[in-house]
């Protein structure tokens, strides 16, 4: 038995637990030379599509089958959304992966070289605007704690567990934070994304 453990484990790279059960999507967090200086590239999601219209978000998206990785992927995708070329962007790094409740987010950083041309998709992409690093670096994003809960369904086995339905569940929360830029908002999954990325700048 011991042996068959071994074998089974040698060389085995491990995943993150559960991850088989979730979504996995991929972004990339493009840096580019403009009038402002260094800035982050962000874009403003289509107010047609089913899923979060008219929100803020890096270029990116679901892995799909044929991704070979994670970071091909998410070029796939920048490509497909800012209608430009692989050979457009310098792969910086990977940025710390993002786990939620149901989705795995790979992030990765970018630059796009100094000419490219943007055609955003229409489809996708309602417009695209830029953020300098530097007023990035010296803002301080507005913080808020949104509480998650356990709520055990009514069949749920108490009668399983030490103290039953009296049962003392972990509380846990999630922070938001709000980075405001002119008449923009920057939340959610995007701004976890980029306050990582520019803590990692101030060390």
């Amino acid at each position: 038995m011991i042996e068959q453990i071994k074998s089974v484990y040698r060389n085995r790279v491990p995943h993150i637990l559960g991850h088989e059960s979730v979504s996995k999507a991929a972004v990339m967090v493009p840096l580019i030379q403009d009038e402002k200086g260094l800035s982050v590239l962000f874009q403003v999601r289509g107010h047609q599509l089913r899923r979060q219209p008219g929100e803020i978000c890096f270029p990116g998206g679901r892995l799909e089958p044929n991704d070979l990785t994670e970071e091909s992927a998410a070029v796939r995708e920048t490509c497909e959304e800012l209608g430009i070329h692989a050979n457009d962007m310098d792969i910086i790094a990977p940025l710390d992966i993002f786990v939620t409740t149901h989705t795995i987010i790979y992030p990765y950083l970018c630059q796009l070289k100094d000419g490219t041309m943007l055609h955003p998709d229409p489809e996708e992409v309602a417009e695209v605007f830029t953020v300098p690093v530097e007023f990035l670096l010296n803002y301080e994003p507005e913080l808020y704690y949104v509480p998650l809960e356990m709520k055990p369904p009514e069949d749920f086995p108490f009668e399983l567990i030490p103290n039953g339905k009296s049962y003392r569940w972990r509380r846990a929360k999630i922070a938001e934070y709000f980075y405001r830029y002119d008449d923009k908002v920057i939340w959610g999954m995007t701004a976890r994304i980029l306050h990582d990325f520019l803590q990692r700048m101030k060390v």
